[in-house]
């Protein structure tokens, strides 16, 4: 922290990016739109090596920081718009209470919902006479309603197209703004004063005012603004939703042995907190003492809760299920295993450029050129055009303005997107954007998951091998009798097998959980062991092995101290699966697996469906990792899965494909949901993706026609010809038709084969 001097004069401010830009007060730089910063702040920033792309979570004084996706050098310390290409702020890393993009929809909401009913009654005065107003008093009527439209409810659209020209880069705003304020100050100038134009434009003495057009286009932009942020206001739910994982407070045991329970911030490195059953552990830290079943399934993915003993790591935000434990904290606040994941996950999100649409692609030439043809219309009509000359510029240059507004534009994408959005409704395919509806045509390359999303994501019994002298059945009947009241996974799936194969089971006697082995019981009088070979050799019974499969999880059973047999158990693949991958590789689609199973079980999924490759016992920055590499190599990527641990590398990914039967967080961190956790529905995604970008592509083409062919017409090019001149009510006419078009061609996608 820098130390201030009174020298009696005014303290120098200074761009960051730009210490050419200076200012006697904190205001925003002219070149990037940052905020200039003190001179001996900005002093200590090294100006010779590239500033960090990633922009500070926080500012000094603690608030969260907003930044554009498509220019990170601009950083605010509240949400809004980016001043150089009007995208909404992001949050750098989302809190869990952060609500501003849900504020800004529920402002656009009411924007919306005032807008809509006045600008139905203008539009039904203006082309249906209804109500029938007295003579002379239809315009003033227009004027009244169309007011609160123009310059409340669609006030902010105009704050926008100013910041676009005083930052010198013209977007769509700039051309909604200008078509508005044309549209409705060339009406108010012909309702207040109608004597400044022609005889020759009025009609029954009347000049034409076109405040249905100016309504109507500032409520049809509302309508996208709403659908827009409707989408927005869930974008930080995937990191929201993992920070909501940790607890909020700890159990922390003093070195007089107190226990009091404690804010998480208050826990340091090296303090011994107390995990009772059922409560998440609050840090990353090692088993001090005690024995439980950790359930690691929200960061792991996988769905075995994992035994822990003393001297055993523990997770942050993991749950504890059965027994107590003393963790001694190791790694706490941003250093934990889920800080890093909401740290990975913020970050991909955020280098994720957003669909660049090609109205956006030509936004800053189109509104030069439609300015400059306005203008120049303006000027040569008022210069060499018959008289009144000047009537005639002032007239011609509102139509080329009104027939230019960007309506048809601005509806081609979000109408092509809401249509094929409900096409994949109706299939089970939900997309969060019309970003991935763009980009999963040209994916060449799958990244999956394979628990719960190419297998069913819980355990079952695959098979039974018995000793000599022993029945599968016997062997069965013993393992689930001493496991029926367990609620392990695994225990489970050993009950509900002989349950379905009607073995009667008997309550065991004398019952013993040894955590990280297995379990010990009496059951008629005899000894049952179930578990792994560390119990057997605990309890010195022989086990030899007797053909079970080497990528199954194996169970030992013994009976009087006898190794009876054993039972395998293996996460069945869904029945869909193999079809699908088939689809996807006559699609030209290549499947690589990536999953935290072990090498064994992982090798024989992918053998069985003829995996282009796989990777075994991979954490969540690993599968960051194959995403970034084959990402790296020039392929389109898209990752699909179904738990946390994939949340990361689906933001990373070029498309999330999440499955619906999945976690939360990976169906937040996704762009795409299978509703029916079927991988097949990708390749009805793919060609919902192809049918609706052709769509899209049409609809950007009709708007351009109407755009390129109106222009002219209104500048008044066929005048010398034929004499015609384009009224601003047949721009206003010829720009809904354009609008009717543009939603008529979106509607055919309805049909489309999936």
């Amino acid at each position: 922290m820098h130390e201030s001097h009174d020298t009696g004069t005014a303290e120098l401010y200074v761009c960051p990016m730009h210490p050419e830009v200076t200012d006697d007060h904190a205001s925003d730089c002219p070149e990037c739109g940052m905020r200039l910063v003190p001179a001996g702040d900005a002093a200590k920033i090294d100006h010779h090596h590239e500033p960090s792309p990633e922009p500070p979570a926080q500012a000094e004084t603690g608030k969260p920081l907003y930044t554009c996706p498509m220019h990170p050098e601009i950083v605010r310390d509240q949400p809004g718009r980016c001043p150089i290409c009007g995208m909404h702020l992001e949050p750098v890393v989302p809190t869990v209470d952060e609500d501003s993009s849900r504020e800004e929809y529920r402002d656009m909401l009411r924007r919306f919902w005032v807008a809509l009913p006045l600008s139905l009654v203008v539009l039904s005065i203006a082309m249906f006479k209804f109500p029938a107003l007295p003579e002379g008093t239809s315009a003033w009527a227009e004027l009244i309603l169309t007011t609160p439209v123009v310059l409340w409810a669609a006030g902010p659209f105009f704050v926008w197209a100013v910041q676009s020209v005083r930052h010198r880069s013209p977007n769509m705003w700039t051309l909604i703004g200008l078509g508005v304020a044309a549209a409705y100050s060339y009406s108010v100038v012909a309702t207040i004063a109608p004597g400044v134009f022609p005889q020759s434009l009025q009609v029954d003495g009347v000049v034409p005012v076109y405040f249905e057009a100016a309504a109507i286009i500032c409520t049809l932009t509302l309508l996208g603004q709403v659908l827009e942020l409707r989408a927005r206001a869930t974008t930080g739910d995937a990191i929201r939703g993992l920070l909501n994982l940790a607890p909020s407070t700890a159990r922390r045991i003093a070195e007089d042995g107190s226990e009091s329970d404690v804010p998480l911030a208050e826990i340091r490195v090296g303090d011994r907190v107390r995990v009772r059953p059922g409560e998440k552990v609050p840090v990353d830290g090692r088993v001090e003492s005690g024995d439980s079943s950790v359930d690691e399934s929200m960061l792991t993915g996988e769905p075995v809760p994992v035994d822990k003993k003393p001297g055993d790591t523990v997770i942050g935000a993991t749950l504890n299920t059965t027994g107590a434990l003393v963790v001694t904290a190791s790694q706490i606040g941003s250093d934990t295993v889920l800080a890093r994941v909401v740290d990975m996950v913020s970050k991909a999100q955020r280098s994720k450029a957003p669909m660049q649409r090609l109205a956006d692609k030509v936004a800053g030439v189109f509104v030069l050129a439609v300015i400059g043809i306005a203008l120049a219309t303006f000027i040569i009509w008022g210069l060499f055009g018959p008289d009144p000359a000047w009537g005639h510029a002032l007239v011609n240059a509102v139509s080329v303005l009104i027939i230019a507004c960007p309506c048809a534009l601005g509806l081609a994408t979000p109408m092509s997107v809401m249509v094929g959005s409900g096409l994949g409704a109706e299939h089970g395919v939900l997309f969060k954007d019309a970003a991935a509806m763009e980009k999963l045509r040209e994916v060449d390359t799958i990244v999956v998951d394979k628990t719960g999303t190419l297998t069913v994501g819980r355990p079952s019994v695959s098979e039974i091998v018995a000793r000599e002298g022993w029945s599968g059945d016997d062997v069965l009947a013993a393992a689930a009798s001493v496991n029926q009241s367990s609620e392990h996974p695994l225990a489970r799936a050993i009950t509900d097998a002989a349950l379905t194969a009607g073995i009667t089971l008997t309550e065991p006697e004398a019952f013993e959980a040894q955590p990280g082995s297995g379990v010990a019981a009496t059951v008629q009088g005899r000894a049952v062991l179930v578990g792994n070979d560390e119990l057997m050799r605990t309890h010195d019974v022989d086990v030899q092995k007797v053909g079970t499969k080497a990528a199954a999880t194996v169970v030992h059973v013994a009976i009087d101290g006898q190794h009876a047999g054993d039972i395998s158990l293996q996460d069945a693949v869904k029945d869909t699966t193999a079809g699908a991958v088939a689809e996807l590789h006559r699609d030209g689609v290549a499947v690589v697996m990536a999953t935290g199973d072990a090498q064994g079980p992982a090798a024989s999924v992918a053998e069985a469906l003829s995996i282009d490759a796989y990777h075994a016992g991979v954490k969540p920055d690993d599968k960051l990792m194959i995403v970034e590499e084959l990402q790296d190599d020039g392929r389109m990527v898209a990752m699909a899965g179904d738990g946390i641990n994939d949340a990361p590398a689906l933001a990373q990914a070029d498309i999330g494909i999440a499955m619906g039967t999945g976690s939360d967080i990976a169906i937040d961190s996704a762009a795409i949901t299978l509703v029916k956790g079927d991988l097949r529905g990708i390749s009805s995604a793919r060609r919902i993706s192809t049918a609706t970008v052709r769509n899209m592509k049409q609809n950007l083409g009709f708007a351009f026609m109407y755009n390129s062919l109106g222009i002219p017409i209104a500048a008044g090019v066929l005048y010398p010809f034929t004499g015609l001149l384009l009224s601003p009510m047949i721009a206003a006419a010829a720009m809904s038709l354009s609008s009717v078009s543009v939603i008529a061609n979106a509607l055919r996608l309805r049909r489309a084969k999936v």
